[in-house]
């Protein structure tokens, strides 16, 4: 019987209710203690929004007990016939449509500020498909367009680092605040807090990587770390037409670094990220090659950073792929040591039309989880017998340990983009040397000219010193134009790289 009239999948909803009458729900309610883990991984569901409801979406999520989450999957037999498959999954927390933003960070971020007091790095990443809920638990509830950030997971941590700071135990250590916020698209890092100036990422030879000018301001209370918050995501947005065309395609991180007094040494680290929507890794077959491009480097990142975050729980037993991506390589120092710890906060949409991506979000956090430090140990690959560079190397262990979710033609299409990248590295660091060089010419062009001004002014030495000049200059043009045509040459060929690969094969 049609219990919801006008309901185009009246018969998937009747079977879930159904279902759910068979269920005892007994949900999170945020009295539960909170457990220790190194790694945690959780889940939270969002209500259906109001335009979900105007189409009257069917609800396919639901949240029995605090730990586990089931996705009733609308399927079709050869007949047609409806019916559902229910699929379980279970992680260390399940937060349904009910739980606030202060629950979620009450199981997930908080017990990390007590982690970069005691000298640790503490990550918390927020996981899942553009409009999951990522932002808002992050960054805070939305009042129309605008954003209350007093009520994300950022300003909540702030709150709790002071409170940490003033505290008898840690106020003797005199510690200074600074907080940066910067964002990872395609592979580059833009400073969210210097008008997104593009920033070099650079390891030296203790494998310590540094983000080359990054802004990184000094904060003395919460309303000082809410301006940074609200000045980065204008940025973050700005030029778009609208905010997710922008922010789902690339990682924001917000960093909390704690410091010693005088050497400045870094107490502890609280990298709080928000990754690009995992859908966008889908779309690796478009036309477009930027699109491509785009995809391609977020699927990298993604399964780089599952691999880290195995590595972390296995206690530095195995090769760490950190060069892999822009994200792992400058979160390096968060996946080394006992005293680092992390949480994964797995967002999904409830609608019937977002389930293949809910299915998606669910099964990677899974395999995070299962990649834990209670988790089954998988064994390391060898590492491959040939020369290569320590990028070509991780990137090389990276597949061998997901080689079906990456096949051989994208890893060839992975390697020509870090070509690609490379290439256009040596062009602008050339641009830069030429601009520079430039600026010294024509100094001393105007310095030339202004010896004519003697009225006895040596017209040789003159006519010598111009020419030499003139040779100096076009000789350096020239050498820069061959360099130019040869990464030209380059950056084409690697372009001509296309994976012809379905969408569903990544997660």
């Amino acid at each position: 019987m049609n219990m919801d009239p006008g309901n185009p999948n009246w018969e998937f909803l009747a079977m879930i209710r159904d279902y759910q009458n068979t269920l005892e729900f007994r949900p999170l309610t945020g009295s539960e203690a909170v457990e220790d883990h190194q790694i945690t991984v959780c889940v939270r569901k969002r209500p259906l929004n109001k335009k979900e409801l105007a189409k009257k979406e069917v609800d396919v999520i639901s949240v029995p007990t605090r730990d586990q989450m089931i996705v009733h999957e609308p399927k079709n037999k050869v007949d047609l016939t409806k019916y559902l498959e229910n699929q379980k999954f279970r992680f260390d927390y399940a937060f349904d449509d009910t739980c606030t933003n202060e629950v979620v960070y009450k199981y997930t971020a908080k017990p990390l500020v007590q982690t970069i007091f005691d000298g640790g790095m503490a990550t918390c990443f927020a996981y899942g498909q553009t409009g999951s809920g990522k932002t808002h638990t992050m960054g805070g509830d939305f009042q129309g367009k605008s954003q209350d950030c007093k009520k994300g997971i950022y300003a909540m941590a702030a709150r709790d680092v002071f409170a940490y700071l003033r505290s008898p135990r840690y106020k003797p250590l005199n510690l200074i605040v600074s907080a940066s916020f910067f964002e990872i698209y395609s592979g580059k890092v833009f400073d969210l807090l210097a008008d997104k100036a593009k920033l070099r990422v650079l390891e030296d030879g203790k494998q310590q990587v540094q983000i080359v000018g990054l802004t990184e301001k000094v904060v003395e209370n919460v309303d000082e770390v809410l301006k940074l918050i609200q000045h980065g995501n204008s940025a973050r947005t700005s030029g778009q037409t609208s905010a997710n065309s922008n922010s789902s395609r690339s990682h924001a991180v917000f960093q909390i670094v704690v410091r010693s007094p005088g050497m400045h040494r870094v107490h502890g680290k609280f990298s709080l990220i928000d990754l690009a929507g995992n859908e966008r890794g889908a779309d690796t077959s478009s036309a477009n090659r930027q699109t491509r491009m785009e995809s391609a480097e977020i699927n990298k990142s993604l399964l780089a950073l599952k691999e880290c975050i195995r590595a972390l729980g296995m206690k530095g037993q195995n090769h760490l792929p950190f060069r892999v991506s822009k994200l792992t390589q400058v979160l390096r120092d968060s996946f080394i040591g006992d005293k680092s710890r992390t949480c994964m906060i797995a967002m999904i949409s409830p609608a019937m039309s977002s389930c293949e991506h809910s299915l998606n979000t669910l099964r990677y956090a899974d395999r995070v989880k299962e990649l834990g430090a209670d988790g089954p140990r998988r064994p390391e690959s060898p590492m491959p017998d040939v020369e290569m560079e320590p990028a070509q190397l991780d990137l090389a262990h990276l597949r061998s340990l997901n080689e079906g979710d990456m096949s051989a033609e994208m890893f060839n299409f992975h390697e020509a983009i870090d070509e690609l990248q490379k290439s256009e590295d040596k062009v602008l660091d050339a641009h830069k040397a030429i601009a520079d060089y430039l600026v010294l010419a024509h100094q001393r062009c105007v310095q030339l000219l202004t010896m004519t001004r003697d009225v006895d002014y040596d017209q040789d030495a003159y006519a010598t010193q111009w020419e030499e000049l003139l040779n100096e200059q076009l000789a350096v043009l020239a050498q820069r134009s061959i360099s130019l045509a040869a990464s030209s040459h380059r950056i084409t060929t690697s372009r001509s790289h296309r994976p012809t690969i379905g969408a569903s094969g990544w997660y």
